[in-house]
């Protein structure tokens, strides 16, 4: 089975071989970065070569599950069939079916436009249909106000801040960590 989610503004879709150059590109080689200043993990990028960043694990792993039936780890969001971020997952406990989520948009351009918003809920949608998890997640950093904002807007509550826990360019700052729980998300208005 392929993923393609339409949305009003975005399409989720299954990744392919090929994005993984665009990734790279939008990772080391584009000029406008601004995204990595506020995705985790908070510290500049591993130098991978365009081969070395295809065999990454985690791109193989995402490239593996296409054409299954098992609830995905990764969909790119594309705008105007243009591949412009992702949604990721990952276990933060299998066994309490506990998950936590991102968003990236790399393409700065499309920032504030409300296509994060759409592709976030659609990600939480298909994974609350997709998989048994009770709970979705994310972990951030106090100053990364837009995606405490996008999560609060989602249902998501904070439910934990460890204070002065991240450095992000020098500073510090708490670490934020919010949630929504499957019958929280089934009951919203």
């Amino acid at each position: 089975m392929r993923i393609h989610l339409q949305g009003e503004k975005v399409v989720l879709r299954d990744i392919r071989a090929e994005d993984l150059d665009t990734i790279y590109y939008w990772k080391y080689e584009a000029e406008d970065r601004e995204h990595l200043n506020w995705n985790g993990p908070y510290k500049p990028l591993d130098p991978y070569t365009k081969e070395e960043y295809r065999a990454l694990p985690r791109s193989q792993e995402s490239l593996a599950l296409v054409g299954t039936d098992a609830p995905r780890t990764e969909l790119i969001i594309e705008i105007d069939g243009e591949l412009k971020g992702s949604v990721g997952r990952y276990w933060v406990s299998e066994e309490t079916n506990w998950c936590e989520i991102g968003i990236v948009i790399y393409d700065s351009r499309y920032w504030q436009n409300g296509y994060g918003r759409e592709a976030f809920r659609m990600w939480i949608d298909y994974l609350f249909t997709h998989m048994d998890t009770v709970r979705l997640g994310i972990g951030t950093w106090s100053g990364n106000e837009r995606m405490i904002k996008l999560a609060a807007h989602m249902g998501m509550v904070e439910e934990a801040r460890v204070r002065k826990a991240r450095i992000v360019r020098g500073e510090y700052y708490d670490a934020i960590k919010m949630g929504i729980l499957r019958e929280e998300w089934e009951n919203r208005e």
